[in-house]
């Protein structure tokens, strides 16, 4: 599959690359962005793939960790862009921007909307047969959406990803509005089938492989105090299934980059810990 560089910048002795492609699942173009830290041009890296808007390569300061821990990481776009969809720019939080990773079945929003089969499976292929990384040692982490759409990829793939971390991810999206508008819209009215992409429904039936999660949240987080994120209802949930959860609420912390920025270090840290074990 051809892949197109739009740009390359040196950071950190390694690069940052963004690539277009035509995303089979997603029948568009897609852009995805790549850093290669400086250890790529020797060997074969770990795959750490990042999930949320690609504000993420300029504004939450990554790059230094990953350079000296040697980890490639990736970061997809949020959604389907450019599908000509009736509706799909209405509305910041649903259609354009905001696939919400899954595999839409309902139309007219099922035929490119298929984020969830993009990030696990069509990304990953085309990543490991173009760059220098090894297929067997990959995790995966995200912001908000994105975080909600890490813990569902870690929790549907048992073993799939070493690790899995989140910031103020949506954790309960079956009861949040935000839950509700984009999964009906994308999934349809049967209820019982928002279950499978909700992170608090598939940790109860989590087989058990070795797993371990990191999430912060910032404790003044305006979509925290709006019941859009329901960190509690997971916790909940892991600490019933004895699944080890790290959870750390910051004082003062909204749910901004500067927030992300704040901590970007520790969540390298922690994927770099079962990366390069």
């Amino acid at each position: 599959m051809a892949l197109k560089q739009i740009s390359s910048n040196k950071c950190f002795g390694g690069l940052q690359k963004v690539f277009e492609h035509d995303s089979v699942e997603l029948n568009c173009k897609m852009k995805f962005a790549v850093y290669l830290p400086p250890k790529a041009e020797t060997g074969k890296c770990p795959a750490l793939y990042w999930l949320s808007e690609q504000n993420f390569i300029s504004k939450s300061g990554y790059h230094q960790s990953a350079s000296e821990h040697g980890l490639v990481v990736i970061a997809p776009d949020t959604s389907p862009r450019g599908c000509n969809i009736k509706g799909e720019d209405e509305s910041w939080d649903f259609g354009t921007g905001a696939g919400f990773y899954v595999d839409a079945t309902e139309d007219p929003w099922k035929t490119n909307y298929r984020m969830y089969s993009y990030v696990t499976e069509e990304l990953p292929q085309l990543i490991n047969a173009n760059f220098p990384v090894d297929p067997q040692r990959m995790s995966i982490f995200g912001h908000s959406m994105g975080g909600h759409g890490a813990l569902i990829c870690a929790l549907k793939n048992p073993g799939k990803y070493k690790s899995v971390s989140a910031f103020a991810p949506i954790c309960n999206p079956v009861l949040c509005p935000w839950g509700k508008k984009a999964f009906s819209g994308y999934l349809g009215t049967d209820q019982s089938k928002w279950k499978a992409y909700d992170a608090t429904h598939l940790v109860k039936s989590y087989p058990g492989s070795q797993l371990d999660i990191l999430i912060d949240q910032g404790k003044d987080d305006q979509f925290l105090l709006d019941g859009q994120l329901l960190p509690d209802n997971f916790i909940a949930a892991c600490t019933e299934k004895k699944i080890p959860v790290v959870f750390r609420l910051q004082e003062g912390y909204d749910h901004s980059y500067y927030f992300i920025a704040t901590f970007i270090t520790d969540h390298i840290r922690h994927h770099a810990k079962y990366l390069n074990a």
